[in-house]
Order: C-alpha cells, then sequence, then structure tokens
C-alpha cells in the first residue's frame, strides 16, 4: 500500500530528526527546509548542511527541498515586532510566514499533508502552531497535528542529534533571538 505524501516544514537537522523517525512508517516525507528567519547567511547554510547531512546519513528514502531564502520577507513580516520577547508575537508572525509557505508549496506539488518540526522544540508553543498550521488547511491540504515533544521527542532529537554528529544551534535564527 502506497503511504500518503507528506511535506514536512524542518527548521534545522536536530530537530527534524526525532520527527521523521515518528513519521516514516506512516508517510512519504518530503523535507521542506524554509528558514528565511535565519538571518545570518552562515549560519542559515550550516542548518541547511546539517540537515542534508542528517537525511544522507540517516538511510532512509527522504526527499529534500529548500525554499527561497529570502531573509527581506522575514524583516517585514516582523516590522514593528523586534523587541517583543523570545516566544511573543514576533515568533507568531514568523511560525505563519514559514506554515503559509509550507501550505502553498504542498498545495503546488500536490502533496495533501503538510506539517513542521516546530513543535518538537519545548521553546515553542505547540497550541499556536497547531492554530497557524490549522488556519492553511483548505478541503484537500490537512495540517498534521501532531505535538512531537510528547513522547519525549525533544530527548531523542538531542540523542540522534549526538549519534549523527549535527550541528545544534543555540538560538532560534533571527538576529533578535540572538541578542537576546
Amino acid at each position: 500500500m502506497e503511504k500518503p505524501k507528506l511535506l514536512l516544514h524542518s527548521c534545522c537537522g536536530p530537530c527534524s530528526t526525532s520527527v521523521l523517525e515518528r513519521l516514516l512508517d506512516d508517510y512519504d516525507i518530503t523535507v521542506f527546509f524554509y528558514n528565511p528567519n535565519i538571518t545570518d547567511p552562515e549560519e542559515y547554510e550550516k542548518r541547511k548542511a546539517s540537515q542534508i547531512n542528517f537525511l544522507n546519513s540517516y538511510g532512509k528514502s527522504i526527499d529534500f527541498m529548500e525554499g527561497d531564502y529570502d531573509v527581506e520577507s522575514f524583516y517585514k513580516g516582523v516590522k514593528g515586532l523586534e523587541n517583543e520577547p523570545e516566544g511573543g508575537r514576533r515568533c507568531i508572525k514568523c511560525f505563519r510566514l514559514r506554515l503559509k509557505e509550507t501550505a502553498k508549496m504542498a498545495k503546488m506539488l500536490g502533496i495533501k499533508n503538510f506539517s513542521t518540526t516546530l513543535s518538537v522544540s519545548p521553546h515553542k508553543s505547540y497550541q499556536d502552531i497547531k492554530a497557524i498550521g490549522t488556519e492553511y488547511e483548505e478541503k484537500d491540504l490537512n495540517f498534521l497535528k501532531e505535538d512531537f515533544k510528547k513522547k519525549d521527542g525533544f530527548s531523542r532529537s538531542i540523542q540522534l542529534s549526538k549519534e549523527y554528529g549535527l550541528y545544534r544551534q543555540s538560538y532560534c535564527g533571527c538576529k533578535f533571538s540572538k541578542i537576546k
């Protein structure tokens, strides 16, 4: 039986590890690396390389797709929210930007399911992510509502990151979160 396709937005290799481990038995997954919020180009390239290295090392059939790296779209989207605390309104706008693009790409590719690795982080609100993903559902487009930090998802991602020698960043990605 053919598995349903899923476009999985990934913020980074480490966060994708336990999410992919959990979903691969049920879905044919394409990882969508779309992160205009990573405002430092060198940091962006490190995270992208970490994602690709994991996919190449994992030994499973997982497609990779990179979205446009358009930092200006992030700055435009969070304008006026630069001083918001981590987890505040700036982050909500950032989640919305990335999930909207993921839904758009899934629809364009004819993939009926989309989700994100963002919910694996204990620093990200699953309720906010779920609400935003649900906004982009359509008749033939479903947001997979799963809190990936549950069932030890975050601790498993740390374990797998060590096992695969992945680069683990120390901040969200935008220059505003780095300052804090």
